[in-house]
Order: structure tokens, then C-alpha cells, then sequence
């Protein structure tokens, strides 16, 4: 018998008590949805996020089992030098396979999804044996028709692999498939933060529970929050939100964004929050309470990064102080439904410019029953979607039904998100385990007791160094104006209003203020826009030449508005017009 031969045989030999498992046998369940499935993962993330152990890991996957994913048993594979150990297994008699070691060299699935890194499906016996000869043998007459092997990746490194097995032969498609990288996936993370230490874990798990801790209750505001942390509940990031109790009945709210998603990011993280704390309840303002934090965060890693949004608000005015230091904008849903992208100045991200942090404020006065999100990007890019997309999913899911459930907002938010109908552009299931999802609510309260006119605004202010904010405001007017009836008229009023904020911005050294009211119902409705100024010069129309690229405003309001004026104040002048929907259709 040659070496080669008798090699083979002493392998085979070596791995043969995993031939000798004996399936813990668990009755099957009618069939489920395959998206319902997807949506188990976070169900059983909750599991994974406390499992101290391998078997505790694998005890938690189990739960995924259905009529459609009928789990029959599951092993993990761990990588050390050169060959191939079970670390553990459940859904097979104990003890089978304890200590079991083979070269990573040996012609079976798991060692060779270790060497490669690409996961591997059985779908049939006949698969197997066609692929794997050599280990079919010891995999024949155990009862089990199909067979996953997907890898563990630590840091960027296959580390393991994980084995599903099935009592009935499965086709794998691709929602399953992807269904099944996820949880290898979240396996891979789970045994991973068994690795790290109880130190590590008691602070997730400590941050975890310090971020679901109650809101203060303020009469007039109201905030709902959630946190998903990466791998759907497997370990804490860089993500935080936090609702600070201020003195004088005021609330500072927070939401953040620290660069990674490791232990090292979570910690500073934990000690961004605190600084926070420390300097709101200092009574420093949202600039110097970013600016000071900058600092700290510069002081205590100068290679990490964090963006932030920091809120002083009003519960009794409405009135919201904003600071943002490279964090998305926040978005606002008025009161029918209508979400526009609340564009707010802001400065660096927090810790890239030591001694130099410039944190400008904005005011915004809330009005009642409107609704302030505040999230990081996780939220928004989830499932491949880009922050444009992304942002047409959270305006939709934010839409429907009235302000009054805030919390169920709040959970169809997230389900569009990561529930099992969240879909990407293609109509593929979205990727998992991407990035942190958080994200802050906030009402303001008061206005369902009594009946008004249906209205929307939108108030903007313009300085004279801020000209990027001339873009803004016209993609803030046409969100304000996404169900008129006749999108020429939207091109209108965006035009018109370019030209009075141009205008001033121009033809003045003053700041520019725009009001926007849109009133009345459905196709009858009046649109006024001001735009107001501290100049005591008034406008007058002049006869631009054929080339000229200005004097041309007071024309156009001429020919496109139903109305228009100029109102003298006692500092300044307000230019106006009105657009009526009824006169365009």
C-alpha cells in the first residue's frame, strides 16, 4: 500500500468519530417565510449578544431553526497552526468529536473552506461525494442530505469555519444562501468577543444598557430612541444617542458616531459620552460643548474621529439650539406627513482640529406635532443603499399615519430597515451586520387638541460667507413641495426664490431670511415665500441686456408669480410672492 494511501486511511481514521454523531432529533415546523427567517437574525442577536461560551453561540443559532431552515446540527471549526480543532457542536450526542484535530491539508469541506475562504454548499449526498470522495465515506448513512460550511473572518482573517447540517436535501438558493453568510457571520463575531474578556463584555453589555436607560419627561417634549448595535445586538461600536436631564427644564440631546466598530471605539465612545455630560452640566452652550469635546477627544486618541450632533431644547418653547460637528443633518417631518432634510451649519468632526473647532448654532423653533429625527449614517446606508436612497427609505417610512404613536414610528423605522420586507434597489435582501443604527425622536407636543389649517414652513437663514446655502434652499423648497400638483410651478417657485436670496446675497453685505408658508388643502393651496433683509435699499426692476447675468429678478416675479410685493420694515425689507396651485392646474 503506498504512503500516500495509508495516509489517507490514517486520516479518515482521525476524523471518523465526527462520522459517529447522532442527531438530537427535534420535530419539524410548517413552513415560514423566507423573509421571516432574515428577520430571526436579530431575534437570536439578542441571544448572541451574552453568550459567554461556544456552545451558549451555537444554542442561540439553534433558534433560527423552521420549517424552512430546519437546522439538524451545527459544529464550529477553529483554525490552529496548521490544522483543523472542533471547538464545539450542538444537535450531535456529547462528547463526539471533543478534541478532534486534522490537517488543514485533509480533503474535507470545513479545511478546505479554511484554506480558501469561500464558503461551501452540499446541496445533496450525491454532491458531496462527487466533490469530496475522500470524507464522503465517513459522511455516508448518518441520515444528513445537505451540508453548509461557511468561514469565520476575525480582523479580516478566515479564522474558523461554521457547519449547518439538514436532514432533507436543500437547493441553497441565494436568499438562503445570504441568509446563511449572515449568521456565519454574526458566529464569527460572537466567538470573537468570547475571546476578549469579561472586561470587554461587561462594557457592551454596560453601554448597552446605560443607552436604554429611560429619557428625562418633559411637558411638551416627547423622544423616542433605538439602538442596534453591530450584528444586529453582538457587540457595541461606535454609535451612542443620550438625552440629558439640564437645568432650568431644558433637555440636551445627543446623537454620535465614533470612527470603528471595535472594543477601542466603543470605550472612546463611553468617555465621549461622559464629556458630554460634564460640560452640558457645566451650562456650556452646543458650540462650546462640541468644542470642548473636540479637545478631549484630540487629547485622548489623535487617530480616531467622531461626528456628533449636540440639541439644547425648550420642552415649554419648541425652541431647538443645534451644533453639528460632521454628522448627517437631521431630518424633519412636519405635521401631514411631509419630511424635509434640515440642512444646519456645522464644523469638522470632532478631534481633527486641536485648538481651531468652530461649532456654529442654529435655532430652530419646533411646531407642534412636528418631528425631529436625529441618526447616524447606519441608518440611512444600510442594506447598500448610498446616502440619497438611503434617505428616500427613511422619508417613506416616516411618512404614513399621524405624529401620535412616536414609539411606533420609531419601530417602523427600523423595520424598513432591518426587518424582513427591507429591501436594496435590485430587490436583494440587504446586507447585515453593516454598521450601528441609531437614532433619536422627538416631538413636539401640544397641537392634536385642537384643529387648524393644514400648513408647512420652512424658515432658512443665509450669511453672506454661506453661498453653498443658496443649494440647500432650493432643495429644502422643492421637499416642501413634493405633492404640488404641477412640477413647472415647482420649478418656478425654486427659481424665484433663488433669485431674491441671490439677490440680497449679491447686491447687500446683509443676511438673508427665508420664509416659506405652504397653506390650504390639496389642489388649492397658496404658496408664500419671503425673503428678508436688513437693507434699507428697495428693490427696482431694471432692463438687463440680452447677455446679462443679473437684473432679471423683479421680471421673473412679474411673469411667474400670482402675486408679489416688497414690505418695508422697521429694520429692512421683506421681498414676497405667492404661487396658487389652483391657478396652475
Amino acid at each position: 500500500m503506498s504512503e500516500q494511501r495509508r495516509g489517507g486511511e490514517d486520516e479518515l481514521r482521525q476524523i471518523d468519530a465526527l462520522n459517529r454523531l447522532d442527531r438530537a432529533g427535534e420535530p419539524e415546523v410548517p413552513g415560514e417565510s423566507p423573509l421571516l427567517r432574515d428577520a430571526i437574525v436579530l431575534e437570536a442577536g439578542r441571544a448572541l449578544a451574552e453568550a459567554g461560551s461556544v456552545e451558549q453561540v451555537l444554542r442561540a443559532v439553534a433558534k433560527l431553526s423552521s420549517g424552512d431552515l430546519p437546522l439538524d446540527g451545527q459544529i464550529v471549526f477553529g483554525r490552529l497552526d496548521r490544522s483543523l480543532d472542533v471547538l464545539g457542536q450542538v444537535g450531535y450526542e456529547a462528547g463526539i468529536g471533543s478534541g478532534l484535530r486534522m490537517p488543514l491539508e485533509t480533503g474535507y469541506p470545513a479545511a478546505q473552506v479554511i484554506r480558501t475562504g469561500q464558503a461551501v454548499f452540499l446541496g445533496s449526498p450525491e454532491q458531496y461525494r462527487e466533490r469530496f470522495p475522500e470524507t464522503w465515506p465517513l459522511a455516508a448513512g448518518l441520515g444528513r442530505q445537505a451540508w453548509a460550511f461557511l468561514p469565520l473572518v476575525s480582523a479580516g482573517r478566515t479564522t474558523g469555519a461554521w457547519m449547518a447540517s439538514f436532514r432533507a436535501e436543500r437547493a441553497f438558493a441565494a436568499d438562503e444562501r445570504a441568509l446563511l453568510a449572515a449568521v456565519a457571520k454574526a458566529v464569527a463575531q460572537a466567538l470573537e468577543r468570547t475571546r476578549t474578556g469579561q472586561a470587554e463584555l461587561a462594557l457592551s453589555l454596560g453601554l448597552r444598557r446605560s443607552m436604554g436607560a429611560a429619557a428625562p419627561e418633559r411637558p411638551g417634549l416627547t423622544v423616542a430612541s433605538r439602538y442596534v448595535p453591530t450584528g444586529g445586538g453582538l457587540m457595541v461600536g461606535g454609535d451612542w444617542y443620550d438625552v440629558i436631564d439640564l437645568p432650568g427644564g431644558r433637555i440636551g440631546l445627543v446623537i454620535g458616531d465614533v470612527e470603528g466598530h471595535d472594543v477601542v471605539a466603543a470605550s472612546l465612545m463611553s468617555q465621549l459620552r461622559t464629556a458630554i455630560h460634564a460640560y452640558a452640566a457645566e451650562g456650556h452652550g452646543p458650540d462650546a460643548v462640541l468644542a470642548r469635546t473636540s479637545r478631549f477627544l484630540t487629547a485622548l486618541d489623535d487617530d480616531r474621529y467622531a461626528t456628533c450632533i449636540y440639541i439644547e431644547a425648550d420642552p415649554a418653547t419648541g425652541t431647538l439650539a443645534l451644533s453639528r460637528a460632521g454628522h448627517p443633518h437631521p431630518v424633519l417631518r412636519l405635521p401631514d406627513g411631509t419630511c424635509l432634510i434640515k440642512h444646519v451649519q456645522g464644523g469638522l468632526p470632532l478631534g481633527l482640529m486641536d485648538g481651531e473647532e468652530d461649532y456654529p448654532v442654529t435655532v430652530v423653533e419646533l411646531e407642534p406635532d412636528e418631528v425631529m429625527l436625529l441618526c447616524t449614517d447606519g441608518l440611512i446606508e444600510t442594506g447598500g443603499h448610498d446616502m440619497y436612497s438611503g434617505w428616500i427609505r427613511v422619508r417613506d417610512a416616516l411618512s404614513p399615519d399621524g405624529p401620535a404613536d412616536l414609539e411606533g414610528m420609531a419601530d417602523r423605522l427600523l423595520q424598513a430597515v432591518q426587518g424582513p420586507t427591507a429591501r436594496t434597489d435590485h430587490g436583494a435582501l440587504p446586507k447585515r451586520n453593516e454598521d450601528d443604527i441609531a437614532f433619536l425622536l422627538m416631538r413636539r407636543d401640544g397641537g392634536r387638541s385642537r384643529p387648524r389649517q393644514s400648513e408647512r414652513r420652512l424658515v432658512l437663514t443665509i450669511e453672506q460667507d454661506q453661498a453653498e446655502g443658496l443649494a440647500d434652499a432650493r432643495a429644502q423648497l422643492r421637499f416642501l413641495l413634493h405633492d404640488w400638483a404641477v412640477a413647472d410651478q415647482v420649478d418656478s417657485a425654486v427659481l424665484l426664490c433663488s433669485e431674491l436670496l441671490a439677490n440680497v446675497l449679491v447686491h447687500t453685505d446683509q443676511t438673508a431670511t427665508l420664509l416659506a408658508r405652504l397653506e390650504g388643502e390639496p389642489g388649492s393651496r397658496r404658496l408664500r415665500v419671503e425673503v428678508s433683509d436688513r437693507g434699507d435699499e428697495l428693490p427696482h426692476q431694471r432692463a438687463p441686456g440680452e447677455l446679462a447675468s443679473s437684473g432679471r429678478g423683479l421680471m421673473l416675479l412679474e411673469l411667474l408669480a400670482d402675486r408679489w410685493g416688497v414690505r418695508p420694515r422697521p429694520e429692512g425689507k421683506t421681498v414676497w410672492f405667492d404661487l396658487d396651485e389652483a391657478s396652475a392646474s
